[in-house]
């Protein structure tokens, strides 16, 4: 089996009391007089899905009328959309990535229908072996990056692509391991670079890598994650989703006003879900300075916190996952996206 075939076997196998109806109203969510269903969401764990972290934290969810029946974490991306084809969730935040990776490999029938922010990976290395993104392509040299089709997978044939390097000399350094294998491998000094997300990325810098390159830097405009809702819910309970975007909304005015607080409780969070990770990812998650405040702020402030997204960035990915060959075909961005919640916000 090849690696692409292997691609798409992964995809197509891939709470709390209310503080008060008055408050939600306040803010501009009013909750609906009776939603009578339970929504079973995901969310990576990183800081990509700070607004879900801090909403049920605040306890917003509740709060607007919506019955959170399981919250789960996954280690990645991936994994989180392998649930997304079993049918296990319907409300889902992921990056953009593996979440076209789902609808368009795995046939999930959902939709994008908001940004959570811009950003967010980037390359760390040890400057005693990588001085520059050219040391990429010497031999012996090891790389960690997630399974080809990962988010930081597609950001790093970027890098390659821009800094045009040998995609050859590059992939042979590579070693195929989640993030928080990357993270225990820099402690055990079994790599020289690693591939990451945040809040992966600034826990390697924390560790004494230093940060090379950013999306910012090769990507611009890079769309990080998404609000991917199930077609059934959108379909059946629409008022649901637009209180899942408002409160979307409302986590990032928060994030981008409070940065500080909003690290706070997303370290919180993070902290008490760990239910869907590895062990791996447990151990790490267990260390009260892995995702500690500070490290998380310092990540956040990393990323662009917005619910917008382009359709024409979204369909910049969708041709750029093609060309590498990640995706059975090519589809038009408006096959995958429902913005009518965006577009509402934005009526005058």
């Amino acid at each position: 089996m090849d690696s692409r075939q292997m691609i798409y076997v992964v995809m197509a196998g891939i709470f709390i009391v209310s503080s008060s109806w008055m408050e939600a109203s306040a803010e501009g969510i009013s909750p609906p007089e009776s939603l009578n269903i339970s929504i079973n969401m995901a969310v990576e764990f990183m800081d990509h899905a700070a607004v879900a972290f801090i909403a049920r934290d605040q306890d917003w969810f509740t709060a607007a009328g919506l019955n959170i029946k399981t919250f789960e974490s996954f280690e990645s991306g991936m994994a989180l959309a392998a649930a997304l084809a079993r049918d296990d969730v319907q409300v889902a935040y992921l990056c953009l990535v593996p979440a076209i990776n789902a609808c368009v490999n795995a046939g999930v029938s959902m939709k994008i229908v908001a940004g959570t922010h811009q950003y967010g990976y980037g390359l760390a290395v040890d400057r005693r072996r990588i001085k520059t993104v050219k040391d990429m392509e010497k031999s012996g040299v090891r790389i960690g990056c997630v399974q080809e089709g990962g988010a930081v997978d597609v950001l790093m044939r970027k890098i390659i692509d821009i800094h045009r390097l040998d995609p050859d000399r590059v992939l042979k350094n590579v070693k195929r391991m989640p993030p928080a294998k990357q993270l225990l491998a820099i402690k055990t000094g079994q790599l020289d670079a690693v591939m990451l997300p945040e809040q992966w990325l600034t826990m390697a810098e924390s560790s004494g890598y230093e940060v090379l390159v950013t999306a910012q830097d090769v990507w611009p405009q890079m769309q990080g994650s998404v609000l991917a809702v199930k077609d059934e819910l959108i379909r059946d309970h629409p008022e649901t989703v637009k209180i899942l975007f408002d409160l979307l909304a409302r986590g990032n005015t928060l994030i981008r006003n409070e940065p500080g607080q909003a690290a706070e409780i997303v370290a919180r969070q993070m902290r008490l879900s760990k239910d869907g990770m590895s062990q791996d990812e447990k151990i790490i998650g267990s260390d009260q300075t892995a995702v500690s405040p500070e490290i998380l702020e310092r990540s956040m402030k990393r990323m662009e916190f917005t619910a917008d997204i382009s359709p024409e960035e979204v369909q910049n990915t969708i041709d750029y996952m093609a060309r590498l060959g990640y995706l059975k075909k090519k589809v038009p961005a408006e096959d995958i996206l429902d913005l009518r919640f965006i577009q509402h916000e934005h009526t005058p």
